[in-house]
C-alpha cells in the first residue's frame, strides 16, 4: 500500500439519469484533477427520486451506471467506486448494487446491499427500501490491492452494523467505503458520529461519499461526504453542497494507530 489521495464526492442527485451522471462526470473530472486515484460515488448516483420511476427505469439505470462506472475509471485511470445503483433481479425488485471499477474499466467487486432501511422516522417520513430491494445475501467483500490497500465494501444503512465492519476488518480491510445518502433527519445526529466509530474501532480510513440537499418536496439529504483516518480524525468534510472531500491514505498513519491502538489483536469474542 502506497501514500494516495482518495476522493469521496457529493452529488444532490435527482430523477434523471443523464443529468445525474453529467454532474457525476463533473466531480469526478474535479477529484482527479486534484490528484485522486480512489474516488467513491454516493448511493443513488445515478437516480434519486420516486421509488417507482426508479423501478421503471431500472434496467436502464443499471446499464448505463455499469457503462458509466467503467467508462470514467478507464478513461481517468483511476479506481472507481458507484455507491448503490439499482440492478433487476427479475421479479419487479431490484438489488442495490455498488460497483468497484479498476483503471482498466474492469469490474474487480461487487456488493449487494445486505441492511435495507425500512424505518418511520420521527420527522414523519416513512422509508420502505424492502418495497422495491431484495436484500443481498452475502457479506461485502474486501478486495485487496498493493497500491490502494484492502477496500472493503458496504453501503449507508449497513454503517448501522458494527459487526459488518468488524468482519471486513477481520478479513484484513484497511480502508472501509460507506457511500451513502442519509436522510436530512438522522444524519445530523447520527452521520458523523458512526463514520467516525466505524474507523475508530476497526483502525481503518473510512471514505463516504454522500447525497445532499433536497431531491424531491420530501426528501432530503445530510451531505457532509467525508474521509476519516483510523484514529478518527476528520481529514475531510464536503459541507452541505455538491463538491468532493478529498484526503491523503498513509500506510505510515494507519500503521501508527494500530501499533498503539491494537484492539484488532485484543478481540475476545470473535
Amino acid at each position: 500500500m502506497k501514500s494516495y489521495l482518495a476522493a469521496a464526492i457529493q452529488m444532490n442527485s435527482l430523477p434523471d439519469l443523464h443529468q445525474n451522471l453529467a454532474q457525476a462526470e463533473e466531480l469526478i473530472d474535479l477529484a482527479v484533477r486534484r490528484g485522486a486515484e480512489l474516488v467513491g460515488l454516493p448511493e443513488n448516483f445515478s437516480f434519486l427520486g420516486d421509488e417507482q420511476a426508479k423501478l421503471a427505469q431500472s434496467e436502464e439505470i443499471a446499464q448505463e451506471s455499469e457503462k458509466f462506472l467503467k467508462t470514467m475509471a478507464q478513461r481517468f485511470q483511476v479506481t472507481i467506486l458507484g455507491g448503490g445503483y439499482p440492478v433487476p433481479v427479475g421479479n419487479g425488485k431490484v438489488y442495490n448494487t455498488a460497483l468497484l471499477v479498476a483503471p482498466n474499466g474492469q469490474e474487480i467487486a461487487r456488493y449487494e446491499k445486505v441492511h435495507l432501511f425500512d424505518v418511520n422516522l420521527p420527522d414523519g417520513n416513512t422509508y420502505r427500501e424492502s418495497s422495491m430491494v431484495v436484500a443481498g445475501l452475502k457479506m461485502p467483500p474486501v478486495y485487496p490491492t498493493k497500491e490502494l490497500g484492502n477496500i472493503g465494501l458496504s453501503v449507508c444503512y449497513d454503517v448501522r452494523f458494527p459487526e459488518v465492519y468488524r468482519q471486513l476488518s477481520q478479513m484484513g480491510a484497511e480502508v472501509l467505503l460507506v457511500p451513502a445518502a442519509f436522510t436530512a433527519h438522522t444524519g445530523k445526529d447520527h452521520w458523523q458520529v458512526l463514520l467516525q466509530a466505524r474507523a475508530i474501532e476497526n483502525t481503518c480510513y473510512v471514505i463516504a461519499p454522500a447525497q445532499t440537499g433536497r431531491h424531491n418536496p420530501i426528501r432530503q439529504s445530510h451531505g457532509h461526504a467525508m474521509i476519516v483516518d483510523p484514529w478518527g480524525v476528520i481529514l475531510a468534510d464536503a459541507g452541505d453542497t455538491p463538491g468532493v472531500a478529498i484526503a491523503a491514505i498513509e500506510p505510515a498513519r494507519l500503521e501508527q494507530v494500530r501499533r498503539q491502538m491494537p484492539s484488532l489483536q485484543h478481540r475476545v469474542f470473535v
